[in-house]
């Protein structure tokens, strides 16, 4: 595997520890912000496995168009990028930050981690590693 691949995938299996520990500790705003970090990363190490050099960007339906996996994502993930794209909140002012904290509940916010997670596992499968899913307590 391309070191520069490597790179990114395991940035992405460090923000899902962290997405999950945030998850467990209801800070759900910042667990959406570490699903979009992974989600963002995975198109990245997608379009560095194609030898492209992943843009400076955090638009994930601009990222996912810039590699080959555009072309195969169903309807669902779509929808998890649409969903994953306005939690980039690092830079957010705190009135917006409220707003979409607002729209994360438990339940939608477990759908966005399990969403996520088999996201990852998709891409690490189609470039041409093993992936598992660990099931969420």
């Amino acid at each position: 595997m391309d070191n520069k691949v490597d790179y990114w995938l395991e940035l992405c299996d460090e923000d899902l520890i962290t997405a999950k520990g945030l998850f467990d500790l209801k800070r759900f705003l910042h667990m959406g912000f570490f699903c979009h970090l992974i989600a963002e990363k995975a198109l990245k190490a997608a379009i560095a496995h194609e030898g492209g050099f992943p843009p400076k960007i955090h638009d994930l339906k601009k990222l996912s168009k810039l590699s080959s996996v555009a072309a195969d994502l169903s309807e669902e993930q779509l929808d998890l990028l649409e969903q994953l794209n306005p939690l980039n909140i690092e830079a957010r002012y705190p009135k917006y930050k409220m707003e979409i904290a607002e729209t994360l509940s438990l339940s939608k916010c477990k759908e966005i981690l399990s969403k996520t997670e088999a996201f990852l596992c998709w891409i690490k499968e189609r470039l041409g590693m093993s992936c598992k899913i660990i099931p969420k307590k």
